[in-house]
């Protein structure tokens, strides 16, 4: 058997809007108890986590975020810097570990 390569482009999925999500600059919190197809299905406390300042993180949160409200108003909509995210997931890739024979070598 003879394997055959393709050059056939790989299509982006659009969410139910219609929107490419590759294009997406920002995406919103997604509501309690959901998973957000715009943050790769991360759920609303993991992505808060990442975005609010807290304890954990040093009061420094890993990722931007932006919050629009109005004046006076007392809650807004939360927006996530979606590069920010990206960069952050990607700074946390996962590399093989070496074994001896290959650190020898």
């Amino acid at each position: 058997m003879t394997a055959t390569n393709t050059t056939k482009e790989i299509e982006i999925p659009k969410n139910s809007t219609g929107v490419n999500l590759a294009n997406l600059e920002f995406c919103r919190l997604p509501p309690v108890g959901q998973r957000c197809p715009e943050s790769f299905f991360l759920s609303r406390a993991a992505l808060n986590e990442l975005i609010l300042p807290t304890e954990k993180n040093n009061f420094r949160p890993p990722v931007k975020s932006f919050c629009l409200r109005q004046k006076g108003a007392k809650t807004g909509i939360r927006l996530i810097d979606r590069a920010s995210l990206v960069a952050h997931i990607l700074a946390h890739e996962e590399r093989p570990v070496e074994t001896q024979t290959e650190a020898a070598a």
